[in-house]
């Protein structure tokens, strides 16, 4: 559980640094499209290290609950494979980092979905 709490709390920080990255230092020098798809990773990237502060505190009354670490897993690599794909895309401008990002997406929704599968079982 400390692991995905640490995991969380540094992608939050990282999308703030980043949220702020774009919005100071990046406008005017990306296109309004390029700065938009930048932001799009930081709002997906705080929205899942929010999903990995979840998963920490869920393990605290179901540790046993184990759907939790793979879904958490999941929610990672999609941090990883989403948003660093728009991340990329928008600061180099290569569109074979295009292709990554529904790779991201779908870990994404496997993650919650793991997550919720996990959950039931613990009824």
């Amino acid at each position: 559980m400390k692991l995905f709490a640490m995991l969380g709390a540094i992608n939050m920080a990282l999308g703030v640094i980043l949220g702020a990255f774009g919005a100071h230092s990046l406008k005017g020098k990306l296109s309004p499209e390029m700065l938009a798809v930048f932001q799009t990773g930081v709002q997906y990237q705080i929205y899942h290290a929010l999903g990995l502060l979840l998963v920490a505190a869920l393990l605290l009354p179901y540790p046993q609950a184990t759907g939790l670490r793979t879904g958490g897993w999941l929610l990672l690599a999609g941090i990883i494979l989403f948003s660093g794909s728009l991340y990329l895309l928008a600061l180099t401008g290569a569109k074979f980092f295009g292709p990554v990002t529904p790779i991201g997406g779908v870990c994404f929704i496997i993650g919650w979905i793991w997550i919720f599968w996990a959950m039931l079982k613990e009824f």
